[in-house]
């Protein structure tokens, strides 16, 4: 038996939000680093989000090319516009679903371990009704 279309339509949505996860993470990272520490190094990058260095280095390289962040030899890592634009996004989103969960009730400590798992799934739709519920 085949899927219905809205079985594959959640499928597809589910498939591109993890595609986009790796992305939007890298991107906050930088943007978390730089701002705590005025640059975002590739080892504080590995450091930070636990793995290693040679898998920083190949996803940095893919997020060049996407024009996310610009890498440059011995030179922390930048990001651009576009990439700027993403990490801001993801990092006002974050923040929407800790609130939250906060407010369903969850210690700030498991909202943010939560969060982190939501985030990237959550349509516009069902983040604004979190940002609403949570204004309450």
């Amino acid at each position: 038996m085949g899927a219905s279309a809205d079985s594959s339509a959640r499928f597809e949505r589910t498939r591109e939000a993890h595609r986009l996860e790796l992305a939007e993470d890298y991107v906050e990272v930088v943007l978390d680093l730089t701002d705590r520490h005025g640059e975002a190094r590739l080892t504080d990058i590995a450091q930070e989000l636990g793995v290693a260095h040679p898998t920083v280095a190949k996803s940095l390289r893919r997020l060049e090319r996407e024009g996310l962040v610009r890498l440059e030899p011995y030179r922390p890592v930048r990001l651009t516009e576009e990439g700027l634009e993403l990490a801001q996004k993801c990092r006002a989103r974050h923040r929407i679903v800790v609130e939250f969960l906060e407010v369903l009730g969850l210690e700030p400590e498991t909202a943010e371990v939560e969060a982190e798992g939501i985030e990237h799934h959550v349509s516009p739709r069902t983040l604004e009704l979190m940002k609403r519920f949570s204004s309450r």
